[in-house]
């Protein structure tokens, strides 16, 4: 599985940004999505997670209410729609793919679970 993000960028403290994370090499409906990010001198954080259909999701608590994951399986693409955005969202963005099959919330927060990763795509949210 290759992924590739994209979509960050520069953005006000209040504004929006949508990132895009493009999967190829298997068939993309076969694995639940996430995004992670880290911040500088910080621990790579989870933000949110997909179902295989896109049925369910699951975010972090300090993006909840902000941020959208969603997927569109005919596209073989994840989205990650960023409003409200704050300083502290400043970070690299990665996506993510876990094949395994159960939808289990309790281990999305765990990088470990993910088989394969995107290379990052910065997202800098001034105030």
């Amino acid at each position: 599985v290759q992924l590739q993000a994209y979509g960050g960028g520069l953005v006000q403290a209040g504004g929006s940004l949508r990132l895009s994370c493009a999967a190829s090499g298997r068939t993309f409906n076969s694995y639940k999505m996430g995004w992670f990010r880290q911040a500088p001198g910080k621990e790579r954080e989870f933000v949110a997670i997909i179902s295989r259909s896109g049925g369910h999701t699951y975010y972090a608590d300090s993006v909840k209410g902000r941020f959208a994951i969603s997927r569109d399986n005919a596209k073989n693409t994840v989205y990650l729609q960023m409003n409200s955005l704050k300083p502290e969202d400043t970070a690299v963005y990665y996506c993510a793919a876990d094949l395994s099959y159960s939808w289990n919330p309790g281990t999305a927060r765990n990088a470990h679970e993910y088989d394969y990763w995107g290379q990052g795509t910065l997202v800098t949210v001034s105030s």
